[in-house]
């Protein structure tokens, strides 16, 4: 679990089979007062990674800047890079995210325009349930 600001937009691609993928980094930041009295502070930076239809709702709605509090695994994974060395990297594989900051870097008269837009177009695109239900989902009740 995380929290921090995003590095960068949210870039999305495809498989070839045809499934989304997300990649996305996040700096987390703390601060802390040592003995002498003197104010340190560090950013780690963490590389994201989500797919399917999670994937898709990320490159809608997580834009540089954003607040996002992350739930994921840890996974290293070995590749070869252009030149032909091999290199590992650590990533986050998102399981559920929480956009925390929905409004900033917007105008006032924009504030609430895009994302809800967004979280509609994606709840219509997610397959319905074979039997009827009671029940309906408003997409202002999307607790992000």
């Amino acid at each position: 679990m995380l929290i921090g600001n995003l590095t960068r937009d949210a870039v999305v691609k495809f498989t070839s089979s045809g499934t989304a993928v997300a990649t996305f980094a996040i700096a987390t930041n703390r601060s802390w007062t040592t003995a002498e009295g003197q104010i340190k502070e560090d950013v780690q930076y963490h590389n994201i990674v989500a797919w399917a239809k999670l994937a898709e709702l990320v490159g809608k709605l997580l834009h540089k800047g954003k607040k996002v509090y992350v739930e994921g695994r840890l996974t290293s994974r070995k590749y070869t890079d252009k030149t032909g060395v091999e290199r590992y990297i650590t990533e986050i594989v998102m399981d559920d995210f929480i956009l925390m900051s929905m409004n900033e870097g917007k105008k006032p008269d924009q504030a609430n325009e895009s994302t809800p837009a967004a979280v509609e177009e994606f709840t219509q695109e997610v397959e319905q349930p074979k039997e009827p239900s009671s029940q309906s989902i408003n997409p202002d009740d999307i607790p992000f």
